[in-house]
């Protein structure tokens, strides 16, 4: 199994945050070789600033992923915004902790080079995602639940 080294930043004022062992158990299920991660949850302002100034997109969104290095192996960072994930999880009916499993495994999957910029890239990916979402116990976190907004 690959190994990973993770560092988890809390930088936010949320609360009911998943614990730095489950972010590492979520990351090293979605590991393909080993890897060097900080993953940072921050708030909206954060969240912002970060997507406007890499990506030009003035909003704070859920999950942001930085691959640093492939050599020796791979090294990146993965920002989640708190406030973000915790409205999309009341939005689409998800257990708090699934939604941010799902948002890991996302980001460490982006870190692997995977993307859904294509729908034959997105299919592959969230194929995978779901993949390793269920065995870690959760619901394929692409099924539209009742009663989800």
């Amino acid at each position: 199994m690959p190994k990973l080294i993770a560092t988890i930043q809390y930088v936010t004022n949320q609360t009911n945050l998943p614990t730095s062992s489950q972010f590492r158990k979520w990351a090293k299920n979605a590991l393909r070789v080993d890897t060097e991660v900080t993953i940072r949850i921050v708030d909206k302002a954060e969240g912002r600033e970060l997507n406007k100034t890499y990506r030009g997109k003035d909003y704070a969104t859920n999950v942001l992923t930085f691959p640093l290095t492939e050599e020796p192996h791979l090294i990146g960072d993965i920002i989640i915004c708190a406030p973000v994930v915790e409205a999309e999880a009341k939005a689409q009916n998800k257990s708090l902790e699934a939604h941010y499993a799902h948002l890991t495994v996302h980001g460490i999957l982006h870190l692997h080079g995977y993307d859904h910029e294509t729908e034959a890239q997105a299919e592959l990916m969230e194929g995978l995602e779901t993949a390793i979402v269920t065995k870690l116990g959760y619901a394929n976190p692409y099924l539209i639940t009742e009663g989800a907004n």
